[in-house]
């Protein structure tokens, strides 16, 4: 077993490895992001454009899910309008590259992706860039609905067992950051409460299909007057509305989240209906991510981003989860 520390070198080893499959011998790499992958800057020592090297992390991914992560987003943005950073075959022709490296025991899976331009919306006033994320969202479960998915098509689900349920993607809720049996039974009644509602709530075509599960608005990019989406490594089937609660990732407790889902419902409906059902339910979605993001950081505590949520999410999460039983429960 490796330390999170000789885990980041031996990646970084990888990656370093992967580079000559795409000629890149040589670049500078600079790692970006560690969370579920491993994602690095990647300078060419040319002075070519930069781009994106993608490690995935062991187990998460399939070839063919990779493929059909990768499939959509071509597809999003030839059909649909939705630009997205397209991935770039290495020099045998494969997006995917398979590398080892006697760092680690086992081979990973290698993407490299264009470097798009553009930049998150500002923070300092978030309604207008919820309506773009309303909008583009939209876009693209419209896109999902018609889609018609390659042959090895293969995402990961999140209805409720893969969820919260008995077998989920992200670990149990229950192993979440500061969980005690002091504040179990609340957050089991939250989950039971949900596991009901969403039974009723049901997996029609109009609400469950393809979706990006991940639209935060660090997901998003604003580049002169275009909207650009990056990272699909969630995208898998699940319900349309969870995307809008993925939207206030990590501050669903903020007093100004009912201004800013109000900003996002009426970008969504500028391009597809939203019933009085689907509005109704969307806290639902809000507590569902709280509750997976939740399970997340119990399962990833060495990441920086479980240090610093981790500590305060449970009070929070007991905080929203009295509101939604004194509403919903």
């Amino acid at each position: 077993m490796l330390t999170h520390e000789q885990l980041l070198a031996a990646v970084g080893q990888v990656a370093e490895a992967a580079l000559p499959r795409w000629g890149l011998e040589g670049a500078a790499l600079k790692m970006i992001n560690h969370s579920e992958n491993t994602t690095y800057l990647v300078t060419p020592k040319t002075g070519a454009r930069p781009v994106i090297l993608r490690v995935h992390r062991e187990g998460y991914h399939s070839v063919n899910g990779i493929r059909s992560e990768l499939a959509w987003m071509r597809a999003l943005q030839s059909e649909a309008g939705v630009l997205t950073p397209q991935a770039i075959p290495g020099k045998d022709g494969a997006d995917i590259q398979t590398v080892s490296h006697a760092a680690l025991p086992n081979p990973r899976n290698c993407v490299l992706f264009e470097l798009i331009d553009g930049v998150e919306p500002p923070q300092d006033n978030l309604i207008e860039p919820f309506k773009q994320l309303g909008e583009v969202t939209a876009r693209t479960h419209l896109h999902s609905m018609s889609w018609k998915r390659p042959p090895y098509f293969e995402r990961l689900s999140w209805d409720f067992e893969h969820s919260l349920g008995k077998n989920p993607n992200w670990g149990s809720w229950e192993d979440g950051p500061d969980m005690s049996p002091a504040v179990r039974p609340l957050l089991q009644r939250l989950v039971d409460a949900m596991e009901k509602r969403l039974k009723a709530y049901g997996q029609g075509r109009e609400r469950y299909g393809l979706i990006h599960a991940d639209f935060r608005l660090a997901n998003l990019l604003i580049h002169q007057g275009n909207t650009r989406v990056i990272d699909f490594d969630d995208c898998g089937l699940g319900w349309f509305l969870y995307d809008a609660g993925t939207a206030v990732s990590f501050f669903e407790h903020k007093p100004e989240v009912p201004e800013l889902m109000e900003a996002w419902k009426e970008g969504y409906r500028r391009v597809r209906p939203l019933p009085k059902e689907d509005d109704d339910e969307i806290w639902t979605f809000i507590l569902l991510r709280r509750m997976l993001l939740f399970a997340w950081m119990g399962s990833h505590a060495e990441t920086d981003l479980a240090k610093q949520e981790g500590p305060a999410y449970c009070v929070g999460t007991c905080e929203m989860a009295e509101k939604y039983l004194s509403r919903y429960g």
